[in-house]
């Protein structure tokens, strides 16, 4: 259940009893335990005439369940690394991680010739990292989603961090990448909107530092 409202946003009770098989009775039990445990809460939300629907979401307790990938430890190391080599070496360790990232995407991408099939690969191996990558297509045009950021609390930290994987999606995609949701910034995930380059034109990659 806290999979579901995680990777689909708030919920009705009555909408996760239909998408896990149970019962209303039974989801509304689940939540109420949930609730008491801390990790979700209930909203009311108007929605034209009729009575406001009662909207079930994660608390900050309840997104914790999801691996963020030793947050504490992550920030005091980048804080520390800060502190006693500055900010140049900040941006060598983000330089030298999306090195490793792009070589790793591209290698996942082999064989793949069409943009379609490249957003597919690059949900695929996010997801294996955790970020519970998936994707829809319309008109020719890609939305990419990562429900999770198991490096949230790092990218908070350092926001070079979320500049350098939008470079490494342009990158490996060919593609043009817009973020327009950002989990970072308050939203309940990361959403990028992908169109193909125009006819002839690549991907530019800037790196940390260049003009």
């Amino acid at each position: 259940m806290l999979l579901r409202i995680k990777s689909r946003g708030p919920q009705r009770a009555a909408d996760l009893s239909l998408a896990l098989g149970i019962t209303a009775e039974a989801a509304r039990q689940t939540l109420t335990r949930l609730e008491a445990d801390g990790l979700v809460e209930m909203t009311t939300e108007a929605r034209g005439v009729g009575r406001p629907a009662q909207l079930w979401s994660l608390t900050s307790a309840g997104h914790a369940r999801f691996p963020n990938a030793h947050a504490e430890l992550t920030v005091q190391l980048l804080t520390s690394v800060q502190s006693l080599f500055g900010e140049d070496a900040i941006d060598r360790l983000i330089s030298a991680r999306e090195a490793e990232s792009r070589a790793s995407y591209r290698e996942g991408m082999a064989g793949a010739r069409t943009l379609g099939e490249r957003v597919s690969r690059l949900a695929e191996l996010r997801t294996r990292e955790g970020y519970m990558a998936e994707w829809s297509e319309e008109g020719g045009e890609f939305l990419f989603v990562e429900n999770h950021c198991p490096i949230c609390a790092a990218a908070t930290s350092c926001v070079g961090f979320c500049r350098a994987e939008l470079r490494t999606f342009e990158d490996v995609l060919e593609a043009k990448v817009v973020r327009v949701e950002h989990i970072v910034e308050g939203a309940r995930r990361c959403a990028y909107r992908i169109t193909p380059l125009e006819s002839g034109r690549k991907a530019r990659t800037k790196m940390p530092g260049s003009a």
